[in-house]
């Protein structure tokens, strides 16, 4: 099996030298503002995205000094983007750890969240690196208008498919998007070739959601039963998406009664599940992210075969085989 260390071999070095830039391009002279960046620095996570920035880069290129900055925009906004997230979810928790804001209240986390994003554009400004800011920044949009547009459908509890597809490729394809792009346009590549790595990512992004969806159905170690989190959450994944196209009337009256008014009801929760399995959710939903993952690899496969792009597909097949 595919190891994050066998990924991550070829750029193992500027990996580490990244860390330390990264950290250093957090420093501020406002002692609360140090302290807080440097709690979200230790529990930082397998950094994916920066892996797949130069990884993208190495692909087409060199990994130069602009990969390195790109690398941190990228890593920049999208913790920017995890701190506001647990604001506007009231989340406590992230990786295991407290939140921002639990430890240090809304407020202060909105404002480092904002602080990590004036990084992003004097970062990218000072050494005008306008491209990429450009590649950043459309990320931004895309990941905003997503999570808009997911909250509005929330609340009537009325995606149908197309709209699930264009949620997901917002809110999560649009960042490994951003970071082959990224990776692809600090080496030099040509514009042809950074839309094609672009369409990789955003195709790998697709995926690994609905990957995330199918994690909802998985036996729960402590308790040997399924999670269930996203109908806690009022979510529609795509497993249940199609299941209420399937089902019968009653039951789609059901299913959605519980999502919206019962979706703390185990027994209730139980039953959605059986009719998910029943009407073929699970299935539906694996032949989904195989149909992403194969539009991913012939994107890959546009590119002549090397050591690179074999690291590539191992980041792809990493991302989805992955257990949590």
């Amino acid at each position: 099996m595919t190891t994050l260390n066998n990924i991550k071999a070829p750029v193992a070095d500027d990996m580490q030298r990244f860390e330390g830039s990264f950290r250093q391009s957090l420093k501020s002279k406002t002692p609360l503002l140090n302290r807080i960046t440097h709690y979200i620095v230790k529990r930082k996570g397998k950094q994916m995205r920066p892996i797949l920035v130069f990884l993208s880069a190495k692909l087409l290129g060199k990994i130069n000094e602009r990969t390195h900055r790109g690398a941190a925009l990228i890593e920049l906004m999208h913790t920017a983007s995890l701190v506001h997230d647990d604001v506007v979810d009231d989340a406590n928790l992230r990786r295991g750890f407290f939140s921002i804001n639990a430890l240090w209240k809304n407020k202060i986390a909105v404002l480092v969240g904002d602080f990590m994003l004036s990084r992003v554009l004097l970062l990218a400004v000072q050494h005008k690196d306008y491209d990429l800011l450009e590649l950043v920044s459309e990320a931004v949009e895309q990941m905003s208008e997503g999570e808009l547009l997911q909250i509005e459908k929330a609340r009537r509890l009325d995606i149908e498919e197309d709209i699930y597809f264009e949620i997901i490729r917002q809110k999560t394809a649009s960042l490994l998007k951003s970071c082959c792009a990224v990776g692809a346009a600090s080496a030099g590549a040509s514009k042809e070739q950074v839309e094609k790595l672009s369409e990789f990512g955003e195709y790998m992004g697709l995926a690994f959601q609905i990957k995330d969806d199918l994690f909802d159905y998985q036996q729960n170690n402590d308790t040997g039963k399924p999670s269930m989190l996203d109908i806690q959450e009022r979510k529609m994944t795509l497993p249940i998406i199609y299941t209420l196209k399937h089902c019968q009337s009653s039951e789609r009256r059901f299913i959605i009664a519980t999502i919206k008014s019962h979706n703390t009801d185990a027994e209730r929760i139980k039953k959605v599940i059986v009719l998910v399995h029943q009407y073929g959710g699970i299935d539906y939903a694996n032949e989904q992210l195989e149909h992403c993952r194969q539009k991913a690899l012939s994107c890959l496969h546009h590119f002549k075969a090397s050591d690179e792009r074999n690291h590539l597909e191992k980041y792809l097949s990493f991302v989805l085989e992955r257990k949590k």
